[in-house]
């Protein structure tokens, strides 16, 4: 019985595979290479990983969520051949960090403790968090030559700790508020915000999240920060169903907004060329100009892999991923790559509906508040409907951090569905 269930997402992974042969088939046929094993072989390493992972969830746990790794295995797919196609230099880079994403994901996935082991270090992930991201204050590195020192690297390899933060802080979240969540719910909006002694329980929670956006913004790294803001407000109401918690949160943004844009010369920047890029379409608004270009000229069926102009695309691998989708696979192709981030962010709430108790619930919000959220902020980027953060696409854009972190996601959201599973 366990083997035929699992044939279900052997089957599903179908579509990463056809990806990653076609698309390395493509590229190899335009530099006019002949389609060896050999030429191949990246790709056949990424399914190799692919399958070894569904391996290993059929032996470890039969009776997680069968459509996770088919999903996040397509968007890794596409990410790495459009990594191969814009900096063909750093497909065996994306390549070395996919390997090691997958390790990652397969000792969380066969971790003998379950997924509530977590909830007893919820202060130590809060400190740990919190150390790792000022430690780039001292020890930060900037490899991109980009004047932002958010990296700890060694030996040519780079990692960004504001990456693993984001599950550092979910895990003190889910865990302080499953234990103060009736505490901080209790009365009325004006007892529990003004004057009630519920708000003392939230001071960790603004303290943990104000001191991580704090250390964002000392370094200029606002994506990170506006993203861990929204994870906070959205799992603050999750946990009370407190709507007020949103909107003086929502209030402290916008003026926290209003400030930035005063004092902090880049969140000008942003906010300025993002609302008129086109008064300076040759400098300061370059990258959205083109980016929008890009998507115009894809239109309905895209030009082609291989046959749009991402070279003239600043960071097109990192920050404009989706632009290039758009040019290249047209409409349909960004149209099927929102499709697929949708259903991997409906798995993972409804995954957090049926988790069997409440840290593992909430824990399973605030990780797919993070790949909803993470996707929304960038696609909405590409397509200047907001303000460009610098944040990646996860497991589509180039870069070992996210792809690591993204893989730890996958495997606790496994995790979560495989010992709801397990329970029933």
């Amino acid at each position: 019985m366990t083997a035929r269930l699992r044939f279900g997402e052997l089957g599903l992974l179908l579509p990463a595979i056809a990806v990653a042969l076609t698309g390395a088939a493509i590229l190899l046929i335009q530099h006019g290479r002949a389609l060896t094993t050999l030429a191949l072989a990246p790709a056949l390493a990424a399914i190799g990983l692919f399958i070894g992972a569904h391996l290993w969830l059929t032996v470890r746990r039969p009776g997680v969520d069968q459509t996770l790794l088919p999903l996040a295995a397509v968007l890794t797919a596409l990410g790495l051949t459009l990594v191969t196609r814009l900096e063909p230099a750093l497909g065996p880079r994306q390549l070395a960090w996919l390997a090691i994403a997958m390790l990652g994901w397969a000792v969380v996935i066969g971790f003998p403790r379950p997924v509530r082991w977590l909830a007893g270090y919820r202060y130590t992930s809060a400190i740990l968090g919190i150390l790792l991201l000022g430690s780039t204050l001292l020890l930060g590195v900037d490899p991109n030559g980009s004047g932002v020192r958010i990296w700890l690297g060694f030996g040519g390899y780079y990692f960004q700790p504001s990456e693993l933060l984001k599950i550092l802080l979910i895990i003190f979240l889910a865990a302080y508020l499953e234990e103060t969540r009736d505490l901080i719910a209790a009365g009325g909006a004006a007892q529990t915000v003004w004057r009630g002694a519920s708000i003392i329980y939230v001071l960790p929670i603004a303290v943990m999240c104000g001191a991580s956006v704090a250390l964002l913004l000392v370094q200029r790294d606002l994506g990170p920060g506006v993203l861990l803001f929204a994870i906070t407000l959205a799992m603050l109401y999750v946990a009370t169903g407190r709507a007020w918690y949103v909107l003086i949160g929502a209030a402290a943004f916008v003026v926290s907004a209003f400030v930035g844009y005063r004092l902090i010369p880049v969140a000008r920047l942003r906010i300025d060329v993002w609302l008129d890029p086109w008064s300076d379409a040759a400098d300061r608004g370059y990258q959205i100009v083109q980016g929008l270009v890009s998507f115009a000229n894809g239109g309905i069926f895209g030009v082609g892999l291989g046959y749009g102009h991402p070279e003239i695309l600043p960071a097109a691998h990192t920050d404009f991923p989706f632009a290039v989708i758009g040019e290249e696979m047209g409409l349909v192709g960004a149209a099927a790559v929102l499709a697929v981030f949708i259903v991997l962010t409906m798995r993972g709430f409804a995954i957090a509906a049926r988790a069997p108790d409440g840290f593992t619930s909430l824990l399973a919000t605030g990780l797919s508040t993070v790949l909803s959220f993470q996707s929304l902020i960038i696609l909405a980027g590409n397509l200047k409907l907001l303000p460009l953060t610098g944040i990646t696409l996860p497991f589509v854009s180039y870069g070992g951090s996210s792809l690591v972190t993204n893989f730890l996601i996958l495997a606790l959201l496994q995790r979560v569905s495989a010992e709801e599973a397990e329970r029933g």
